[in-house]
């Protein structure tokens, strides 16, 4: 358990544009900061982070929070771990008692899988530095591939002795489960029952995170033998999704962004040489052929790839087959071809840097050229199939999102294969017609589907959804959620009470809580959400605490849901709501919003009062609506009409709640309120 004080330390020194900024390239807008959202598909941004609230928020699927709720998930992580995380990049200190061997047993298998990688790569790099099969073996090839001692030990590179179950052994032999051994990938189990390790006699190249946890393993072979893979990879896993990641991004991200530019090339000593040489905005795909998930971690960075691959054929065609769907999510896309017989590991290792870079910048062509060369050189004068070349290119026109740049695509591909523009216009009009069919028709299949599978959403989603489900269920919870919002914002300030002339009673401050408490209180109201009702009753023990500040003290709430809530809570009355962000001057320069109890002028003391007075009246109102419709109901009831005394019962309950209207607008009258609601 971690205790409060450490909790709003993490809070306090956490930063959301740093902890943001690891996963996502961010660039200014004005005072805030915008990307593209890790959390759903987007082309455009509409994430924003603003550095002064140390909130983040997403306007495309509505999640947000502070630093916290976005390790949680980004990372997937719990609220206690995902403070861990930041204590650990902070270098804040947690103190914990040991967990019991029965809370170790009941760890997460996802969580367990990555402490048994992190131990299996501490094993293949310890065999590959301190023994001397690893040194005679590993070590060797890697220094003969021209790799510097540094950058082994940046990529963490490994070695797997040729026995066929040293890793195994030594696992289980440390307490590690088998079955979970297993199911990370790094061994295997055989029909007997033994377990046997998956990269037995190869050198080991570990795939980190975006975060920097090592999710899997390659591994390559070093002795020629016709019948063995010369790589093998970890199999897929809980954690291991080999279409969602990208090998060396973790330590290339920051060059993508500051290059505004990734480069892509296909194997782990590409990317490991063009990073020792210098090129280090550097990743590949693993072996495996470009994936939109892929393309979509890329882009969470940069809009501009450059792809480098071999001069052969081979190399030719990979660079073909990302193109499209590089195109297909926004990219803006470069091709470079090395001379024959060159690959970016051997070009990285016999050139300087600057001779790269140089290559790269004189050789780039952009997609349109490089296809349209490429097909022109296959098909010669044949008339047949020069249209199928004209037919290829306009499809990857066709898939470009940007209206704009589609049609400056087209142009060129007009000029360079001396077509008229409007029928390359009309062909690629019609390709784009044909996917927006198949794309709605795919997408009423899938929603089909969604239905019949009803499938409930884990963890933060099914909380949030649990919370909107309610407001269908419960009218007053929309309510609720308005005055949580309101006491998080304002709870903590002082409002003024008037002199209430009828009663004699003088004017008086009081904060927000304690105004919405005892108005509640008044009449008998109690919260109807079970976790709204929790806060403001938290809230309310505050009530004649001074240096309450409700914010801070939710979002760092040791209960999960609370933190959430209150997260996203706070982030849209931050970047959302005009009622909660401040107006605008005369000459239509922002105020500035100030939040401390300085700030509480006569002004704001009187308009405090007028607003939570209008929230609490317009509960109150919605309650009596309820009620309402339920007599209404009953009053429709057959029975209750057949029965005098239920219906004289029920006629004196209508009037009763129609009086109570009455008097709850007289309240808002008395103080000249009016009938203005409140705009929260």
């Amino acid at each position: 358990m971690i205790d409060r004080k450490t909790i709003e330390q993490i809070m306090d020194v956490a930063k959301v544009e740093e902890v943001v900024g690891d996963f996502v390239a961010l660039r200014k807008r004005g005072v805030n900061m915008i990307g593209l959202c890790p959390f759903h598909n987007e082309k455009t941004p509409s994430f924003t982070v603003s550095p002064a609230k140390n909130l983040w928020k997403c306007f495309g699927c509505g999640k947000g929070g502070k630093p916290v709720h976005f390790i949680m998930e980004h990372e997937q992580l719990s609220y206690p771990d995902a403070l861990r995380w930041l204590a650990k990049k902070y270098h804040i200190e947690i103190k914990e008692r040991e967990l019991t061997d029965e809370e170790k047993r009941e760890e997460s298998i996802r969580e367990s899988l990555f402490i048994i990688n992190q131990y299996a790569l501490q094993f293949f790099t310890e065999t590959l530095h301190t023994t001397e099969e690893g040194k005679a073996i590993g070590l060797n090839y890697f220094r003969n591939r021209g790799l510097r001692e540094e950058t082994i030990k940046k990529f963490c590179l490994g070695y797997s002795p040729e026995r066929r179950d040293t890793f195994a052994k030594t696992a289980v032999a440390a307490g590690y489960n088998a079955e979970l051994i297993a199911k990370t990938g790094v061994c295997y189990s055989t029909e007997d029952g033994r377990l046997q390790d998956r990269f037995w006699g190869r050198v080991i190249f570990p795939v980190h995170t975006i975060s920097g946890k090592v999710v899997a393993f390659g591994g390559r072979v070093l002795q020629t033998n016709a019948k063995a893979a010369k790589y093998v990879n970890s199999p897929e896993s809980e954690i291991y999704h080999k279409s969602d990641h990208l090998y060396g991004l973790y330590f290339a991200k920051q060059a993508i962004m500051q290059k505004d530019r990734c480069i892509l090339v296909e194997g782990y000593l590409d990317v490991i040489s063009m990073y020792q040489a210098g090129i280090q905005n550097v990743v590949a795909s693993s072996g495996t052929s470009l994936t939109i998930g892929q393309i979509r971690l890329i882009h969470r960075f940069t809009n501009n790839v450059t792809l480098l691959y071999d001069g052969d054929n081979a190399g030719i065609k990979a660079s073909i087959r990302g193109i499209d769907m590089l195109l297909e999510e926004g990219m803006n896309i470069n091709v470079v071809l090395l001379p024959d017989g060159e690959d970016p590991d051997s070009y990285a290792q016999s050139h300087s840097t600057d001779e790269v870079e140089e290559y790269i910048e004189r050789n780039k062509v952009d997609f349109i050229k490089f296809k349209t060369n490429l097909l022109m050189s296959e098909v010669g004068d044949d008339p047949i199939r020069r249209a199928g070349l004209i037919g290829d290119v306009v499809k990857s026109i066709a898939v470009i999102p940007n209206e704009i740049l589609r049609s400056e695509y087209i142009k060129k591909c007009s000029d360079m294969l001396n077509v008229a523009e409007q029928l390359l216009v009309k062909e690629t009009a019609k390709i784009r017609m044909k996917r927006a069919e198949e794309q709605q028709k795919q997408k009423f299949e899938n929603k089909q589907e969604e239905n019949s599978e009803n499938n409930a959403t884990a963890g933060d989603d099914e909380f949030r959804q649990n919370i909107i489900n309610s407001y269908a269920t419960n009218p007053l919870h929309h309510k609720e959620k308005a005055i949580i919002q309101f006491l998080m914002k304002n709870g903590g300030k002082l409002l003024q009470v008037p002199e209430d002339k009828l009663n004699g009673t003088p004017a008086f401050t009081e904060s927000v809580i304690s105004h919405l408490y005892y108005s509640f209180e008044a009449d008998g109201i109690e919260i109807s959400h079970p976790l709204y009702k929790k806060i403001f009753e938290e809230a309310s023990e505050h009530k004649t605490d001074i240096d309450f500040d409700p914010e801070n003290h939710f979002m760092a709430h040791p209960d999960h849901e609370i933190s959430s809530l209150a997260a996203e809570l706070c982030s849209e009355h931050y970047m959302l709501s005009k009622f909660f962000g401040g107006g605008q001057e005369k000459d239509g320069k922002k105020k500035e919003e100030d939040n401390t109890r300085e700030s509480n002028t006569h002004n704001d003391l009187a308009v405090l009062f007028e607003q939570t007075t209008r929230l609490a009246i317009s509960y109150k109102q919605s309650i009596v609506d309820e009620m309402l419709k339920e007599t209404m109901a009953r009053l429709k009831d057959p029975a209750v009409a057949a029965d005098p005394t239920a219906l004289q019962e029920t006629m004196e309950e209508f009037k009763f709640l129609k009086d109570t209207q009455g008097a709850l607008n007289d309240v808002l009258r008395s103080y000249g309120f009016g009938d203005i609601a409140l705009n929260v």
